[in-house]
């Protein structure tokens, strides 16, 4: 799975935050890890300097292997707490994705059986 990291300059001013967003978004996706070719996060401040209630954002867009981008996004106070809210709703979704995908491709009943 390639993974894309992206921010505007008002960010990049925490230590470590594209390392540690990745590790994480990493560790909530492992599961799906070979179902996808490219994650992409993208975080930014709506506000620049000036801070406000959820001026953070992080949006996170999962490319499954075969089928069409799956995008979220997540707002919060702090860049750590946006991204932890898109990459949770991002679980959700592949879930929802791939079960689908799971029951719609099952193996076809096998003939029954009669005893006599």
């Amino acid at each position: 799975m390639q993974f894309q990291f992206n921010t505007d300059s008002s960010v990049m001013g925490t230590a470590n935050v594209a390392e540690r967003i990745e590790t994480m978004v990493r560790e909530k996706l492992a599961r799906f890890e070979e179902r996808l070719t490219r994650v992409e996060v993208h975080v930014s401040d709506v506000n620049g300097s000036k801070h406000g209630a959820d001026d953070k954002h992080c949006k996170i867009e999962a490319r499954p292997r075969g089928g069409r981008a799956i995008g979220v996004t997540g707002k919060a106070d702090a860049v750590d707490d946006a991204a932890r809210r898109a990459a949770n709703t991002l679980v959700q979704r592949l879930e929802r994705h791939f079960g689908k995908s799971e029951k719609h491709s099952h193996d076809p009943r096998p003939d029954k059986v009669i005893d006599g």
